[in-house]
């Protein structure tokens, strides 16, 4: 290995993005990526709102196994309700990392807007609820208005 060799990889190794990164792939294999991606960068603004989807999808989540702890009894019943306990505490400590660099109105609005289609569409799927032209339509407008919250949004 050369001079010039060791000052490229000097440089590399001084260099606080490069660190960052290997932080970053290193902590993101045990797991726990995403939680130090999107709260110590504020250039990684986008994975707070891929927190916020997980965060919805387990609001999702959190209202099935309710519907699910309704339908039975015994231990069945109460498996269905630690699993509403687990999935309403990531769902709410997802949602409080993703506020931190969110406007709160609007990524209450899309983690709500979340998890009442996608509860729907759990009904429609796993508790047979009917499935009506209106309430697909509105649906459909919810998930528009995510979206339009989304593209207007800082």
């Amino acid at each position: 290995m050369n001079n010039n060799d060791r000052g490229f990889l000097n440089t590399m190794f001084r260099c606080a993005d490069w660190k960052f990164l290997a932080l970053y792939s290193y902590c993101f294999r045990l797991g726990i990526g995403l939680f130090i991606f999107a709260s110590n960068h504020k250039r990684f603004f986008f994975m707070n709102w891929i927190l916020l989807i997980i965060a919805g999808l387990f609001e999702v989540g959190f209202a099935t196994c309710l519907g699910k702890a309704r339908e039975t009894t015994g231990n069945t019943s109460l498996l269905w309700w630690v699993g509403f306990f687990v999935c309403l505490s990531i769902s709410m400590v997802l949602l409080y990392k993703a506020t931190q660099t969110l406007p709160m109105g609007t990524a209450y609005a899309v983690w709500t807007g979340i998890g009442a289609a996608g509860t729907v569409l759990m009904g429609i799927v796993l508790f047979k609820e009917p499935v009506a032209f209106w309430r697909l339509f509105f649906i459909a407008t919810l998930i528009a208005s995510i979206i339009g919250l989304k593209a207007v949004s800082h």
